[in-house]
């Protein structure tokens, strides 16, 4: 059975409709990257997993369980699919460690002294561990990008949806992200990646999906969509991505 499955998933703000009968699964360990130009819905569509957006249309599924019944424990829901935003969302009055612990406690009803303890690990698994006393405005955007996976890390996802997880940094912090990224990909996460990283999804993922306009228009392994895309619009993407 699939971890998250998708089908015919709507939304539409207003009258502008950004999410288009979206079909897809997602299985237990498989890492997958969503590309496509900016305003095809891929955000949207990550926050509509993680219900920060409602659907207007269509089921989003959790281990075949429908995420919008009534019954949904959201906060639990969420530490399960766990999602690192494009800008950080740390608490900024906070320390790196407590930034990983907070949630911990409140959601997990972890102790304080176990809550600390996972948080630390999952710092040293990213490589924060030194930093754990540091506030946000003391941390670079990579390294905050860190903590940030940190944090979701110390939650014990089961999925990790990743919204652009780079694009707020610069370019010499990108890579320590991705390396880490890379490292819980080995370690047999389950990840939803949106990106403009194409190194990345053709390296890393087991599958690569191409939105347009609020459609999958393909949906194919990286050497398939990057060496042999059946979809003229996957082409014209692809080339103009590696043309700038």
């Amino acid at each position: 059975m699939a971890v998250i499955e998708l089908s015919h998933l709507e939304k539409s703000f207003g009258e502008i409709e950004v999410l288009k009968d979206i079909s897809l699964s997602v299985d237990k360990g498989e890492v997958i990257s969503v590309i496509g130009a900016s305003g095809s819905g891929k955000s949207t569509m990550l926050r509509c997993i993680n219900l920060l957006e409602k659907p207007s249309g269509g089921k989003i599924c959790f281990h075949g369980k429908d995420i919008m019944d009534k019954g949904l424990n959201l906060s639990e829901y969420r530490a399960k699919v766990g999602m690192v935003f494009q800008q950080f969302n740390l608490f900024e009055n906070m320390t790196a460690l407590q930034n990983c612990v907070v949630g911990q406690i409140k959601v997990l009803r972890r102790r304080k002294e176990e809550a600390e303890e996972v948080a630390r690990e999952n710092l040293a698994r990213v490589g924060m561990l030194q930093y754990i006393n540091a506030k946000p405005r003391q941390l670079s955007g990579g390294q905050k990008q860190r903590v940030a996976i940190a944090r979701t890390l110390s939650m014990n996802p089961e999925v990790i949806l990743f919204d652009e997880p780079t694009s707020a940094l610069d370019p010499e912090m990108v890579g320590e992200v991705l390396a880490v990224m890379r490292t819980l990909a080995e370690s047999g996460y389950t990840m939803i990646v949106v990106t403009h990283e194409m190194g990345f999804a053709k390296d890393v993922s087991n599958r690569v999906i191409f939105m347009d306009k609020g459609v999958v228009v393909e949906d194919d392994t990286p050497s398939v969509i990057f060496q042999n895309p059946k979809v003229q619009r996957t082409k014209e993407f692809l080339a103009r991505y590696f043309a700038s």
